[in-house]
């Protein structure tokens, strides 16, 4: 009952925090419609501080309350500094080599209180797969930001993510974060009124390698497992980066090319969207399911992963063009 409670008062937290952010939110944090945006109308953004503050005091009363291992707790806790970063991102914009540099920091430290990376093969090359994880990191923290432009689309992934982690490992602090994201998720439902920018996007992604990392040197689940739950997200923008290389575009150009942006650009709501991606994780779910319970194969459940997707992929390179960023000045689609 006592965890019902909490988890209950978390997601109301989140939810009065949205709300009056929404209402006192200066101008100067309007997202106004740009070659990037999915949406027309100017909205607030950085609403996703909700999130965090939300998620943050769960984490502080945990680790008090002794229900937090302190290895975890202090891994965590550098996601405050990314928080405010991606806050001030919101407010002002930073440049890409000090969002990079913070992201960089904090992302080393969380790796240290977490003793690095175990790997795959051994110990002997933990230090090399430690390299490979810090930029692994930064990369994950920004495609959950890239992938942060349609309504409800980043809360659902957080949430799925989180339950679905929940579920393998029992690790209550997952169902903390995921009524957190809960509760911010009525006001970002779509039709959005408030988006959760930089300051909530970056710093759940930050979150979900945390847990992702510890779960896999502590034994409690296998970051190949990780690796499936999360593809929905590192696919799309791992597969768009190759894609705009492989145009040489210019990668400091914003775009409308990801997979969610260009089936909303072709005529799909962004509920849609939301409820495809959703449906995509529950997929996602059941191959973890079958490896774990040993029905299949680590290397079969891999490839069916990436076969789903790269027939989701090509489905949409089909169906709906790819922008090669000219004319983007012109939106085609709204909210």
């Amino acid at each position: 009952m006592a965890r019902i409670i909490l988890l209950l008062i978390v997601a109301l937290l989140s939810f009065l925090l949205t709300y009056i952010y929404l209402i006192r939110a200066p101008k100067s944090f309007l997202d106004l419609p740009n070659e990037r945006s999915s949406h027309l109308i100017p909205t607030p953004r950085g609403g996703g501080v909700a999130i965090v503050i939300s998620f943050y005091s769960a984490l502080f009363y945990s680790y008090v309350t002794g229900q937090i291992e302190n290895k975890l707790f202090f891994a965590l806790i550098p996601g405050i500094g990314i928080a405010i970063v991606g806050f001030y991102d919101d407010y002002r914009t930073l440049s890409a080599t000090n969002r990079l540099g913070a992201q960089f920091l904090f992302s080393i430290l969380a790796l240290f209180f977490l003793n690095g990376f175990n790997g795959f093969f051994g110990d002997n090359l933990n230090w090399l797969w430690s390299i490979a994880a810090l930029f692994g990191f930064v990369w994950f923290i920004n495609l959950f930001n890239f992938l942060d432009g349609s309504d409800g689309y980043a809360s659902m992934e957080a949430i799925s993510i989180s339950l679905t982690l929940w579920f393998f490992t029992g690790t209550n602090l997952l169902l903390l974060l995921a009524f957190s994201v809960g509760g911010f998720l009525f006001w970002n439902w779509p039709k959005a009124k408030i988006f959760m920018g930089d300051a909530g996007s970056t710093t759940l992604g930050f979150i979900i390698v945390v847990f992702g990392i510890h779960f896999h040197n502590n034994d409690l689940f296998n970051f190949s497992y990780w690796l499936i739950l999360t593809s929905l997200f590192w696919f799309d923008a791992t597969y768009t980066l190759i894609h705009r290389i492989i145009n040489h575009e210019k990668l400091s150009q914003a775009h409308k090319n990801h997979i969610y942006q260009r089936a909303i650009r072709g005529g799909h709501s962004h509920l849609t969207v939301m409820i495809s991606g959703f449906a995509i994780n529950i997929i996602l779910f059941i191959i973890c399911f079958l490896i774990i319970k040993n029905i299949i194969s680590l290397i079969t459940g891999l490839l069916i992963t990436i076969a789903i997707l790269w027939v989701i992929m090509k489905y949409v390179d089909y169906k709906f063009a790819y922008d090669n960023q000219k004319g983007q000045k012109k939106l085609l689609n709204s909210d």
